[in-house]
């Protein structure tokens, strides 16, 4: 049996929530709070092992409440309405998140990754701290980024990704260490994030960082410092040229 705290200061919304808790096998509602300090007793009292909170509450944020708990919860699952700027900080951090109005499907999918995940992540305070930082101000490309595989989360500086290739619903991470990183989203969710001008996307498959392009052989690869050739799309060549040899 899974228990769930609800934290939200929307009444609707609270209430949409519980009715969608309720038709999940094994769960069961721990209780429900509506600003930081209940939210903090209920926390505290009942040891929930998922809490569902909005981000903005009535009389704080949802930081508000975590800095004032020892040990932190890693059992959080995020809500927040629709703000762009919000989902990427989220994104940037790798913490898992639900957009209003919550989704019966996304809600399972959500509880199914939290039962994958119940051991220790270690990085989960390095995930909170960097989009705790990114929401307080808005950064066009942040230092760091929190890759989430399967298995574990890793937090690598953003210059240091060399380019990302996409294979259905995973993205390989190519380090200039040498290493290779796979992680369980697709491309397309981090050209959201590595927008350009930093990276640009040359092919469906392939989404490069600026400041690793050497040059361009015959307009149908991007040559990196490093010789590997990357190709660029007929779709996308003449964006590719105009970011790289813009006109005067």
């Amino acid at each position: 049996m899974i228990t769930i705290a609800i934290i939200e200061d929307e009444p609707a919304v609270r209430k949409e929530i519980s009715y969608l808790v309720q038709q999940e096998e094994g769960t069961e509602i721990a209780g429900w709070s509506d600003s930081v300090k209940t939210a903090l007793t209920l926390i505290k009292e009942k040891k929930p092992d998922v809490i569902l909170m909005d981000i903005q509450l009535r009389d704080g944020t949802a930081f508000d409440i975590l800095k004032q708990l020892t040990p932190i919860p890693e059992n959080i699952i995020f809500i927040t309405a629709y703000n762009q700027f919000a989902i990427r900080a989220i994104k940037y951090g790798a913490l898992d998140y639900l957009l209003k109005p919550i989704d019966q499907v996304e809600l399972k999918e959500a509880l199914e990754r939290y039962r994958r995940r119940r051991d220790n992540n270690s990085q989960w305070m390095q995930q909170l701290s960097l989009t705790q930082q990114l929401l307080k101000e808005e950064v066009v490309l942040p230092e760091s980024i929190a890759l989430h595989s399967i298995n574990h989360v890793r937090i690598i500086n953003v210059q240091d990704i060399v380019y990302c290739k996409g294979d259905g619903p995973y993205t390989f991470f190519y380090l200039n260490s040498g290493e290779k990183e796979l992680v369980s989203k697709p491309l397309k969710y981090y050209e959201e994030l590595l927008k350009a001008p930093h990276f640009l996307r040359s092919h469906q498959s392939y989404l490069v960082n600026k400041n690793y392009i050497s040059g361009v052989n015959r307009s149908e690869y991007i040559v990196l410092k490093n010789k590997e050739e990357i190709p660029i799309s007929l779709r996308r060549k003449n964006f590719i040229l105009n970011q790289l040899f813009p006109a005067e």
